[in-house]
């Protein structure tokens, strides 16, 4: 790899467009909680001191309290005076879902409910790199720490002077992928009015920016910038209309590879796009982790109401230490892409498994969460497999 630069971003759970997708899981977890088999696309608007619920899910729970779970979400972020534009205690809710089309749910069960049909047609991608322990590109890593960290020490007290909307931004500079240098760090924290602007910074830059760095044993010399465009104490979904699935590449990989477009939050596992964006990075992941490729891109594809992959292929970026041949085998022999199967290993149904957990800060290369397609669980297999079979030149 030649030296080259890339910027990755990452939201708090306080954006506009974040609070909308904790929304939407929130209610997919209620609604799975009710009936594992539940179909479900939510999708989530916040405007001023407004959110509107729309959206098909079938079966639709009787006791499912959309304007309960809005409020909660809100007071759960920090949207908890009229100071901030949006409160859960006044926000006004409107509900208008509706159930799913006959011809979708029909698609879905198919005449063998035990082998599930895609919900959608589509393409998805997962991604995994050796250059960070968590298989993630090192950019996003940081960006979605440096979020969470000043979230974490807002709802702490330690740092009271700012409110919950936070954007970062890290640029990393590659020389190969093992010697990776932070040129700027940029962080665009809501602030309560008339704080001392310069302790604002200071304190971001010490306290929140070089800690993150230390943590992964990386520079701290670089550039900083903390609301570089000028005081920022007007934030949220009251001067920025939030909705859901906005966020897909903060959610991924930070623009370090492709993204299929679809999003995930507020959509139940048999929607590929979702589902099969994390089959695609188990099985990246895995890969990566067995030395089959120091990087690898996987892509995914799936026709409505079909079980099985529609297609599959994968890039390697020359990284590759066995023959294309040896991988789609590798694939092929370790991976079950079956719609039915990826939602039975991951127990994507299961009330146990909360969405909303994963719903901000990413949803992959999480060390905080327990998640299957995190897992490392075939590497062992694979390298037993490899034992016989010669490394590419």
């Amino acid at each position: 790899m030649a030296n080259r630069i890339f910027t990755s971003e990452a939201v708090s759970e306080g954006h506009p467009d974040k609070v909308c997708d904790q929304i939407a899981d929130r209610i997919l977890d209620e609604c799975l909680a009710f009936d594992e088999h539940s179909h479900v696309a939510c999708e989530v608007m916040a405007t001023n001191n407004k959110i509107f619920v729309g959206g098909e899910i079938t079966p639709l729970p009787k006791k499912l309290n959309v304007k309960r779970i809005v409020k909660d979400t809100l007071r759960d972020i920090g949207y908890d005076s009229k100071e901030l534009g949006t409160d859960y205690h006044s926000v006004r809710v409107k509900d208008l879902i509706k159930n799913q089309s006959e011809e979708i749910d029909n698609a879905v069960i198919g005449d063998n409910p035990k082998e599930l049909g895609a919900g959608d047609q589509g393409l998805m991608f997962g991604y995994a790199t050796r250059e960070s322990k968590e298989y993630m590109p090192i950019g996003t890593v940081l960006a979605q720490a440096l979020v969470k960290e000043a979230t974490r020490q807002r709802k702490l007290g330690l740092f009271d002077s700012a409110c919950p909307d936070m954007k970062s931004q890290v640029t990393i500079e590659y020389i190969d992928l093992d010697h990776v240098v932070i040129k700027k760090m940029l962080m665009s924290i809501q602030q309560k009015p008339n704080v001392d602007q310069k302790e604002f910074n200071e304190y971001v830059v010490e306290k929140i920016m070089k800690p993150v760095a230390e943590r992964y044993g990386l520079n701290t010399d670089f550039d900083t910038f903390v609301n570089a465009g000028g005081p920022f104490t007007k934030g949220g979904p009251s001067v920025d209309t939030g909705l859901t699935g906005r966020k897909i590449i903060v959610d991924t990989y930070g623009g370090a590879a492709e993204h299929g477009g679809g999003s995930f939050s507020g959509k139940d596992p048999t929607k590929v796009d979702r589902s099969g964006a994390y089959m695609a990075r188990y099985i990246a992941k895995n890969l990566v982790a067995a030395g089959v490729s120091d990087r690898i891109l996987i892509q995914l594809s799936y026709s409505i109401g079909c079980s099985d992959l529609f297609s599959l292929a994968f890039k390697t970026y020359g990284g590759a230490k066995y023959s294309d041949d040896v991988i789609l085998d590798i694939i092929n022999k370790f991976f079950d892409c079956r719609v039915s199967e990826i939602i039975k290993n991951f127990s994507l149904t299961k009330p146990s498994f909360k969405y909303a957990d994963i719903s901000v800060y990413g949803h992959f290369g999480r060390d905080d969460i327990d998640l299957p397609w995190e897992r490392l669980d075939k590497v062992d297999a694979i390298k037993k497999y490899l034992e016989s079979i010669p490394k590419t030149k």
